[in-house]
């Protein structure tokens, strides 16, 4: 799941480029780790967006959630760029937290990302999502959604089948949203192991 941090003609290229730069580095490479996906990645955006944190210059990237699963192995592979893994097993939910820098130049940001490994049990459920559900402003008072509701709805709801899960999101959403503007893009993936 990635989300790009621009707006508007930037956001669309940065799109294109992240999904062009990912084809490549999945194709091209033998992947040996999600963490190492996302180096290629960032990367790639600096070097095509010419970033070397200079004044005034292009400051455009995304927000990425990525996991490798192998069913064979019962493993899975995860690296985030700001954005976490939930992982529920049992109405449990665990939280695989992303680093805390964006796939493009920050200042801040380490030599490489942080390749978390887990093992994966049959009725697992595993959910990657952008911030747009939680960022949504909307309820009675205009609010955002916020983390901790959006992961009791996830927990209360990760018995029912994927699809299931997808309307009753939608409905959620919706109803929260009411009349207010939808602000940004909502992605959220949900994988049944």
């Amino acid at each position: 799941v990635a989300d790009c941090t621009g707006h508007g003609v930037p956001g669309a290229f940065v799109s294109m480029l992240g999904v062009s730069f990912l084809n490549e580095i999945v194709n091209k490479n033998k992947v040996s780790s999600a963490a190492n996906v996302l180096n290629d990645l960032r990367l790639a955006v600096k070097e095509t967006l010419r970033q070397t944190g200079k004044y005034g210059e292009s400051k455009d990237g995304m927000d990425v959630a990525l996991c490798i699963i192998d069913i064979k192995q019962n493993k899975l592979q995860f690296a985030g760029a700001y954005n976490p893994l939930y992982l529920i097993r049992n109405k449990q939910l665990t939280e695989i937290k992303a680093d805390k820098m964006p796939i493009g130049i920050y200042i801040r940001e380490k030599e490489s990302f942080t390749n978390h490994e887990l093992e994966i049990q049959s009725g697992d459920n595993i959910y990657l999502f952008s911030d747009g559900f939680v960022d949504q402003f909307g309820g009675e008072k205009g609010g955002k959604f916020k983390t901790r509701p959006f992961k009791s709805l996830l927990i209360d709801n990760s018995h029912k089948s994927m699809s299931d899960q997808g309307i009753i999101l939608d409905q959620v959403f919706n109803d929260w949203k009411g009349s207010y503007e939808q602000l940004d893009d909502v992605t959220v993936i949900g994988i049944k192991i």
